[in-house]
């Protein structure tokens, strides 16, 4: 069952975060990687902020989350981890579909561009990758994120995010790398 989370699963939320982006480390540059991955005041200040979560419940336990935010004319998939004895097994496909149900906007994810394994579970959902001037640009307009974090990670985009990014370079004349 996908269920939206409530306050009251704020600490099961952070726990499956931090355990999920334990495989971050080692992966990702070591001036980035920071232990807990994601404090409490920063899930708090997310939450806050607009970003609405999802929960897979198995049993009546919350198994992975992802959180989505709507941003000017997109949403952004945000926060999107499985518990590590749970991943591989169609839950965060399940969350993805969840959350794009229904929803007329393009997607976008910002993820590290190390994460091979993210940047694969992404393609293979039907996002793809945007490169360049166009990620910067994208990482700008929608993320408020450090210059050092930007430089390394990468935009990925559904299908309908891709055709109206081709067609916004089109009239500026600015290309997109896949």
């Amino acid at each position: 069952m996908i269920r939206l989370c409530r306050m009251s699963d704020l600490e099961t939320i952070l726990a499956i975060i931090n355990d999920g982006a334990r495989a971050y480390k080692g992966v990702i540059p070591t001036d980035l990687w920071r232990e807990p991955y994601m404090s409490s005041d920063e899930l708090r200040h997310a939450i806050v902020s607009g970003i609405k979560f999802s929960g897979a419940e198995i049993g009546g336990n919350i198994i992975g989350v992802m959180g989505v935010e709507a941003r000017q004319d997109v949403m952004l998939i945000r926060h999107a981890y499985v518990r590590t004895n749970r991943q591989k097994r169609g839950i965060g496909t399940a969350l993805l579909n969840n959350l794009k149900f229904g929803v007329n906007r393009p997607f976008l994810i910002g993820t590290w561009s190390a994460a091979r394994w993210a940047i694969w579970f992404y393609e293979n959902n039907g996002f793809s990758v945007v490169g360049g001037a166009e990620k910067d640009r994208l990482l700008k307009t929608y993320w408020e994120i450090p210059d050092r974090q930007a430089e390394e990670s990468i935009v990925l985009v559904d299908p309908r995010g891709r055709r109206e990014i081709v067609r916004s370079q089109a009239k500026t004349g600015s290309e997109v790398s896949d």
